[in-house]
């Protein structure tokens, strides 16, 4: 069939919160550098967070495009313009408007179809929670692939606690217990699992997951952002003894080789990214600790008072991204007094979005503070930074084993419960003594050197003939298959 067949179509559905949306354009991209012609569909107000890069696409000669689908905000009781779950997380955890959120997304069924009608793609790479995306896809004899937005050793660790249940038998919440099934002796605690893992608890959440689980083993299969080299063990059993159809293709953070696809990112404000980048060129290489808890996590005035005095104390140079609740209006009550003039130089504080794989590919960053959602732990990885990890919620926690325990590029911060959006409490000391751990000494190096070299084989992954090249490939030849 070769070169004579029809031009593979394939349609990109991203879940509407920045931590999904950004892989799967990425994604939608590498495709489209194959040969693929990608249509990502998304609503009126997300569509400008990322129209300027895939008009640079385009401009290369990519077949790509986007196609909006009205996002029936009023229609499920959200209000008008809630069109991203960021907006709705943004302060304090709201279970109603989440649930009209997801109420929200499930009437895009209808819309969707038609429009998987009038353009007949040959596959639906849909994001897990549309679970109703297999029925669409069905509809028009085409696969639909999942995307997680996470890699194979979270994905193991959730099946392997659902099949087990080891949780159950523990003695109280802060007994650790082994994750049975799974390689490398991995211990988790009952404090640190997801809210919707307790099934027991009978409520729209955790019906809501039941349905995402079904919904990934009836797909066609699961397409995975992670590498082979980062996790073979996990990778093999994924497939081989859960017996899943998956591909790895990436990282895929690091197709974007242009400095203003790396800064755009999802982005959403208008601060200026080269302001911190000429900060960042006057540092020496490896010496300023970066900070940051991605675009949900929100910490409260106590939390970060904590962060600025660990940080003051380690004694070293740092950038710190803050988003702040909306009700604070400039209160600055979460900084020790005369913080930002002591710290003149030293200290950048960011209020609001950062280009963060631009700061992770700087020479002078050497250490990252994060809550471990996995497009970050990528990303750190991609960049050979090692990290303190500080997990929040989502599957967050099993990152950090991870981090610590698998790849063992960084140490834990010590956080010990798994909170929906604000984190656990850490104090200043846990702070300083992580963020020295990562940064000076024999064992800061030893973390480093490790983190260099899986940054090495991260960008051979996606290189010509590299593991997740040549899965991306097999996965398109499967497509073409299926077609006929």
């Amino acid at each position: 069939m070769g070169s004579e067949s029809p031009q593979l179509h394939i349609f990109f559905f991203p879940f509407m919160a920045h931590g999904h949306m950004i892989p799967t354009i990425d994604m939608a991209k590498l495709f489209a550098s194959q040969g693929v012609k990608a249509t990502i569909i998304t609503t009126p107000l997300n569509a400008p967070l990322f129209s300027k890069s895939i008009q640079r696409a385009r401009d290369l000669g990519f077949d790509i495009h986007i196609r909006t689908l009205k996002f029936p905000a009023v229609e499920a009781g959200l209000p008008e313009g809630c069109e991203n779950v960021d907006t709705i997380t943004s302060n304090e955890p709201n279970k109603g408007l989440l649930t009209k959120f997801a109420v929200a997304t499930s009437m895009l069924q209808e819309p969707l179809e038609h429009l998987l009608q009038e353009c007949r793609p040959d596959c639906l790479v849909a994001d897990m929670f549309f679970p109703w995306a297999n029925d669409a896809a069905a509809k028009f004899g085409m696969p639909r692939l999942v995307f997680h937005g996470t890699g194979f050793f979270p994905l193991c660790v959730s099946e392997c606690i659902k099949l087990y249940e080891p949780h159950k038998k523990a003695s109280s919440d802060s007994e650790p217990f082994v994750v049975p099934g799974l390689p490398g002796d991995i211990k988790l605690t009952r404090k640190q699992l997801p809210d919707f893992v307790f099934e027991d608890i009978q409520d729209d959440r955790t019906r809501f997951f039941k349905q995402v689980k079904e919904s990934d083993l009836k797909s066609y299969g699961i397409v995975v952002n992670s590498f082979y080299e980062l996790e073979p063990a996990y990778a093999d059993h994924f497939r081989q003894v859960l017996g899943r159809k998956a591909w790895h293709i990436g990282p895929v953070s690091l197709y974007n080789r242009g400095i203003e696809d790396k800064a755009e990112r999802g982005k959403q404000a208008s601060i200026d990214e080269h302001e911190c980048l000429k900060w960042l060129d006057s540092k020496k290489p490896n010496s300023v600790v970066y900070v940051c808890f991605g675009s949900v996590a929100n910490f409260n005035s106590a939390q970060l008072m904590e962060i600025a005095v660990g940080l003051e104390a380690s004694g070293q140079q740092f950038i710190w991204v803050v988003r702040r609740d909306k009700a604070d209006k400039g209160n600055e009550d979460w900084l020790p007094e005369g913080f930002e003039k002591r710290m003149e130089g030293k200290g950048l504080i960011i209020r609001g979005w950062a280009p963060q794989v631009l700061i992770l590919d700087h020479e002078a960053t050497g250490g990252f503070v994060t809550h471990c959602g996995w497009n970050s732990t990528l990303e750190a990885v991609s960049a050979g930074v090692p990290m303190v990890t500080w997990p929040v919620a989502a599957e967050q926690f099993y990152n950090e084993k991870f981090v610590t325990q698998v790849v063992k590029n960084g140490v834990a911060v010590g956080v010990q419960q798994w909170t929906r959006l604000v984190g656990d409490f850490v104090k200043s000391e846990n702070v300083e003594k992580a963020v020295k751990e990562i940064m000076v000494g024999d064992k800061a190096e030893e973390i480093r050197s490790r983190a260099k070299a899986v940054a090495g084989m991260a960008k051979r992954a996606i290189e010509n003939g590299g593991s997740s090249n040549s899965s991306l490939k097999a996965l398109i030849e499967e497509l073409k298959l299926c077609r006929h």
